[in-house]
């Protein structure tokens, strides 16, 4: 069990997964000092009820799985904000969370291991081609080109990734898709998303 801050939102990252952010709240912009200083993350979970914006009395409701982020790149935005790049590294389950005095978001959560980057890849069999192929028709789409993605075809785990992350379904959706730890059964879920959508 780990204590780590959070950072809710209206959005859902995965591992290998980027997201850039506006920073400008005092309690978010000491938070990414500290992670730029100590070389260290936080968690992204998606909001259930509430506000991104903390506002005094407000409750905030987020789900309990969420992916641990690191800064991987920041500057000053043309408004004078700070802007960054985190990338998902693993995924986690909170296990209690609560408000700090200057309500940041914090929480003891546990890892889970084999939904993260360090975990050891698994091999493509050839039942799984077909969602290579998806993921290399879409790289190709010029506003996925332009994500840069990084991501290994070799690697049943990525693909789920990768494949989750440009679905374009909701966020409950992706959500559900973020609890799923395992890729094959996290690649099955995605195959019904798309089945429904061709559907329509």
């Amino acid at each position: 069990m780990e204590t780590i801050p959070l950072f809710p939102l209206n959005s859902v990252v995965f591992p290998k997964g980027r997201i850039s952010l506006q920073i400008f709240e005092a309690r978010y912009v000491d938070l990414v000092r500290l992670c730029l200083k100590e070389q260290t993350g936080f968690g992204i979970v998606l909001i259930e009820r509430g506000n991104e914006v903390a506002h005094l009395g407000q409750k905030l409701d987020i789900h309990r799985v969420g992916t641990y982020c690191e800064v991987v790149d920041w500057n000053e935005l043309p408004n004078g904000l700070l802007g960054i790049t985190v990338e998902g590294r693993r995924t986690f389950t909170i296990i209690e969370s609560w408000r700090e005095e200057n309500r940041l978001c914090k929480a003891d959560i546990t890892f889970r291991l084999q939904d993260s980057v360090d975990a050891e890849p698994i091999k493509v069999g050839e039942e799984f081609q077909e969602y290579v192929d998806l993921l290399k028709g879409l790289s190709a789409h010029p506003m996925v080109e332009d994500l840069k993605l990084d991501v290994s075809l070799e690697n049943l785990r990525e693909i789920a990734w990768c494949l989750a992350e440009l679905l374009p379904v909701s966020n409950k959706e992706k959500q559900a898709i973020l609890e799923i730890s395992d890729p094959i059964s996290r690649l099955e879920q995605i195959e019904l998303y798309i089945a429904a959508m061709n559907q329509q």
